[in-house]
């Protein structure tokens, strides 16, 4: 059977594209036919995760703060004139702050955390959306993740930004009635990352490693994701087998929140 999600032609936008999650993604959608335009603040490991990417893929790395205004103005100005469209824009950069109870937390700890995923969030759909309206096409995929679906100790703050962004996701797809823009969010679960392993060494104490058969007792799935199972729900939020999709927070979590 041939591949129904393809994205041959497509300008695809990626933040945080030097993380786990972000590198993976952008492989999957160059695979699939999309033109790679591949953000990250990190521009050594940016470059690294592009020269990953297949000989045949259009691909444009563009190194930028997704906090700062002008940064996400200039990312999105370098894909338009670049490619000349943005038809996905995957959203995803992200961090996951101080691993503290909260009355321990620092407020300029809880103010970065806010600012990379919930301001990044922002701002990147504040300018990419007029692209993609005036175009009256597009799909946005935003990171959210299922620490936006319930609490968890010791990343209230992580949890409170990933709850905004689902909030974004449901009012921006409702702000698009009518258009050919569809905007919604993926909410990983236990991915096999390096943001995973640090919540866990710093709950144990930072003086061991993460307990991983305690994390995945709790999984139906009884393992960890993996960053390309993210990326293939990604890769069908953006194609036009979901173009019936919008407002949807997408759970990839091996059933942990099904209970």
């Amino acid at each position: 059977m041939p591949d129904r999600i393809r994205l041959d032609g497509r300008v695809a936008v990626v933040t945080g594209a030097a993380g786990v999650i972000g590198s993976a993604t952008i492989r999957l959608l160059a695979e699939r036919g999309a033109r790679i335009v591949a953000v990250d603040r990190r521009q050594a490991d940016l470059h690294a995760a592009v020269k990953e990417l297949p000989a045949s893929a259009e691909a444009l790395a563009v190194a930028s703060d997704v906090t700062e205004e002008d940064g996400v103005r200039d990312y999105v100005r370098a894909a338009v004139d670049k490619f000349g469209a943005i038809d996905v824009f995957y959203n995803n950069a992200g961090v996951e702050g101080e691993i503290k109870a909260i009355q321990d937390y620092p407020l300029e700890a809880f103010r970065k955390v806010l600012d990379v995923n919930v301001v990044g969030v922002f701002l990147g759909m504040k300018y990419v959306l007029p692209v993609m309206l005036k175009q009256n096409r597009g799909s946005i995929i935003n990171t959210a993740s299922i620490a936006g679906l319930f609490g968890s100790p010791h990343i209230a703050v992580y949890s409170a930004s990933k709850h905004a962004v689902i909030g974004l996701t449901k009012s921006a797809a409702w702000e698009c009635t009518g258009t050919g823009v569809r905007i919604n969010c993926v909410c990983p679960g236990l991915i096999d990352s390096r943001m995973l392993s640090a919540i866990f060494q710093a709950r144990a104490g930072g003086n061991a490693p993460p307990p991983m058969d305690k994390m995945v007792e709790r999984i139906p799935a009884r393992r960890l994701g993996q960053a390309s199972e993210v990326a293939s729900i990604v890769a069908f939020l953006a194609s036009d087998e979901a173009s019936y999709v919008s407002g949807s927070a997408y759970t990839v979590d091996g059933g942990r929140t099904a209970a």
